[in-house]
């Protein structure tokens, strides 16, 4: 030992930092709901996906596992997901896989299936070794260009990769295949949408900025279910257009 050295250095004296419990509570849950809403929960506006549908996407992507390519089993596809980008669970993977190719879950499937995806009537599909998938051609224009620093990216879960914050995404995502999610505090339903529509919806906005929902009512008149319905266009659906909350009558056909 040093003899200029004390044989017990000084420790750092414990600071104690006072506190209201009601504060700390509101910080707390607002953080904690902060977590869930951006991390788990909610769709990103900019490409419609929750984060486990985007890390999908971009790990089949990066598998080169596009739609002219040939299928490769979801067990891959489920493994890539867990291990480099999304560790929470291959049930949690596996049913967000299945559920972007079933054309009657989602209006504009993201995923093309090969074997059982399960049925409208609640059948579960087969188990990840038996099936395959591979990105529909609706999907690769979300991802188109994304190696050419269109949007940011991040680290992932344990520092070792990056994964894109967001999908570049051509296609209105949001729009047209529509989302639903529960949040701490907060929900979102939204139904989708006709993409011829949604189209012609955008061109008008952007040829009149001003214009008003009644108008734009005229170019998109509802929703567009993927099982098909009848939906009853009154002052509800208006309300859901205008303020975001209204009660739509929808008539099975």
């Amino acid at each position: 030992m040093n003899p200029t050295e004390s044989p017990n250095p000084p420790q750092p004296s414990e600071q104690i930092i006072p506190r209201i419990i009601e504060e700390e509570m509101k910080i707390a849950y607002v953080n904690y709901a902060m977590s869930v809403i951006v991390g788990r929960a909610l769709p990103d506006v900019r490409d419609g996906l929750k984060p486990v549908h985007r890390r999908i996407l971009y790990a089949m992507y990066d598998l080169g596992m596009l739609y002219n390519k040939p299928f490769k089993k979801c067990a891959r596809i489920v493994g890539e997901v867990l291990g480099k980008f999304h560790p929470h669970g291959d049930t949690a993977v596996y049913d967000s896989l299945v559920r972007m190719a079933q054309d009657f879950s989602l209006r504009y499937p993201l995923i093309k299936g090969q074997g059982n995806f399960g049925s409208i009537d609640g059948d579960s599909a087969a188990a990840m070794r038996y099936t395959e998938a591979k990105l529909h051609k609706l999907a690769e224009e979300m991802l188109q260009d994304i190696e050419k620093s269109t949007v940011d990216f991040k680290d992932n879960f344990d520092g070792s990769l990056k994964e894109p914050e967001v999908l570049p995404s051509k296609v209105p995502n949001l729009l047209i295949n529509g989302s639903s999610g529960i949040a701490v505090g907060m929900a979102t339903n939204i139904p989708p949408h006709n993409l011829r529509e949604i189209c012609q919806g955008i061109k008008a906005i952007i040829d009149n900025p001003a214009i008003s929902v009644q108008e734009l009512m005229q170019i998109i008149p509802g929703p567009d279910f993927p099982t098909g319905a009848e939906v009853g266009c009154g002052e509800g659906l208006l309300a859901a257009y205008a303020r975001g909350r209204g009660k739509v009558t929808i008539k099975a056909i």
